[in-house]
């Protein structure tokens, strides 16, 4: 699940590595060569992932052993405590897993760097997938792999706690206004009416309700420091400023969800992943969730996934290409949304998930008009302080903090011309 990265020392450990994924990079990119197969036999292939909990451990697990079966090759699953540093070290030491979740955070550094392998042409039908989240893994204009899924924010209500306060489902928020409203009366006792995690993965969505966001469309300009986005952690610091919203830490809980669950806040903001999370840990709490009130430019949201990534230095990439259209087909995808809660990424599987799934609708219909991560080579590193920096929010002008964000991505994007 998308959370506040604190990388402290594990920035500066991985910095090195970074350096030797896409600073020995050749103006070339990506491989988009003809892909490699080491013998016209049976195949052993490498599997990386970053694993939400045992949930999705499994069904990977299941999804690969299927295939392999079907096919007659082997697959054996990794599983990567930290993913970025696991990727980075293998690929610096030319021994990358064959597949492999790619974050959309270090998607750019990848492609930039070599290390990937673009395999987006081989794929009859990626017109199938978001054209959101195809975007997000696009370089150089060209899809270099398939988004594994899918995941949007909504607002999660303590229906109990709504009701308590004397609130009704006609009451449920659509504008900032009535959020606010909402969230002050919902404010009392041990309770906060509105949580969320001090980072852009959720407050994001309010810029991009206000009208603004963190670059413009096609990610070559910096427009962090605008008019909209200012308004945007104004809002927020004005709620924070009377009680009525508070970041996780400050209610004693890891992030959202687990606000919620505890019964410290009556609303947060959070993905699709909730849903996972509640059932596991607090089933006996019930919610609900609705579209993310609309701001001053309407209603707004933001898209994450990841992206099955295949190794430019695989010497098996017909049969992992293979693999990954197993994986990412409608029926495995809707079997990986029953096992752990996750979105497709197809637009197809999409519409089957939805009427399977109609709890999860706020989240389904926001794929409608989410905004993309960033993904530019370096970038993550900017969003990183920008995240640190909101931390600070409750004391430190909104303006200062853009004008952070705006001079470092700057400097990012200086960079790459």
């Amino acid at each position: 699940m998308p959370t506040s990265r604190t990388l402290g020392a594990a920035t500066a450990a991985c910095a090195a590595v970074l350096l030797a994924v896409t600073g020995c990079s050749s103006n070339s990119g990506f491989d988009s060569s003809a892909p490699k197969q080491s013998s016209s036999g049976p195949q052993s292939l490498s599997v990386m992932i970053a694993t939400s909990g045992d949930a999705e451990t499994a069904a990977v697990k299941e999804a690969t052993a299927a295939w392999a079966q079907q096919t007659g090759n082997k697959v054996t699953v990794q599983l990567a405590s930290d993913i970025n540093q696991q990727l980075g070290q293998a690929f610096a030491g030319n021994k990358p897993p064959d597949v492999f979740y790619v974050n959309s955070d270090q998607f750019a550094n990848y492609a930039k760097g070599g290390s990937l392998y673009a395999y987006g042409d081989q794929i009859s039908d990626a017109s199938a997938f978001s054209s959101t989240l195809r975007d997000s893994f696009s370089y150089n204009g060209k899809l270099v792999c398939l988004p594994k899924d899918s995941s949007t924010l909504g607002l999660a209500i303590n229906t109990t706690l709504w009701k308590q306060a004397g609130l009704t489902a006609a009451d449920y928020p659509t504008t900032w206004d009535q959020l606010a409203k909402d969230a002050a009366k919902l404010t009392k006792g041990g309770v906060t009416g509105l949580v969320t995690t001090p980072d852009y993965q959720r407050l994001g969505a309010l810029m991009k309700e206000a009208g603004g966001w963190i670059t413009n469309s096609d990610q070559t300009t910096m427009t962090a420091d605008s008019a909209a986005n200012k308004q945007a952690l104004d809002f927020v610091k004005s709620m924070m400023a009377k009680g009525s919203l508070k970041y996780a830490s400050d209610v004693d809980a890891g992030w959202g969800g687990e606000a919620l669950g505890k019964k410290k806040a009556a609303m947060t903001i959070e993905g699709n992943w909730l849903s996972g999370a509640m059932k596991a840990d607090f089933p006996s709490v019930d919610y609900t969730v609705v579209p993310l009130p609309a701001g001053p430019a309407g209603k707004g949201t933001l898209v994450f996934s990841n992206c099955w990534g295949v190794a430019a230095k695989s010497g098996h990439q017909k049969a992992a290409v293979d693999l990954v259209r197993y994986l990412t087909s409608a029926k495995q995808q809707l079997a990986f949304g029953d096992a752990f809660g996750v979105m497709p990424s197809r637009t197809d599987a999409l519409a089957s998930y939805a009427q399977k799934y109609p709890d999860a609708k706020a989240w389904v219909e926001g794929i409608d008009y989410a905004q993309r991560p960033v993904t530019i080579a370096g970038f993550n590193q900017v969003l990183t302080q920008f995240n640190t920096d909101l931390q600070s929010l409750r004391s430190t002008s909104p303006a200062q903090i853009l004008g952070s964000l705006q001079r470092n991505g700057g400097q990012v994007l200086g960079n790459a011309r």
